[in-house]
């Protein structure tokens, strides 16, 4: 149930969709920003999965540190985006997720989602 957005830009040239949700979707993110970039529309998205093993984030405490340094980093995706995509695979909207549809609206940004939201 993918919902394709209009591509209108407010802007000239393409428009930007910055992609939001959980990362246990790692592969519908991919999935979407596919279908995005072939729609004509800039993405941007998660740059890493702090749910896959990595040297990067192997210490807790520095997983918590990057994670907290990443969520921050989305919202400025969202600053630069015309509007935002939630990715919420089965209903599912997580905190941080949710905080990002909050930052959204707050901007104007149309916000869409993958699958209707639950109320």
């Amino acid at each position: 149930a993918y919902a394709a957005g209009t591509g209108d830009a407010t802007r000239f040239g393409p428009s930007i969709v910055c992609l939001c949700g959980s990362t246990r979707f790692f592969e519908t993110f991919q999935e979407v920003s596919l279908r995005e970039t072939v729609a004509g529309r800039i993405v941007l998205s998660i740059g890493c999965n702090l749910r896959a093993d990595h040297q990067l984030w192997a210490d807790p405490a520095e997983r918590d540190a990057i994670k907290a340094r990443l969520d921050e980093l989305h919202l400025r995706k969202i600053d630069l985006a015309d509007e935002v995509l939630i990715l919420n695979v089965g209903g599912y909207v997580g905190e941080s997720t949710r905080r990002e549809v909050a930052y959204a609206e707050s901007l104007g940004k149309p916000v869409r989602w993958l699958e209707p939201p639950r109320e």
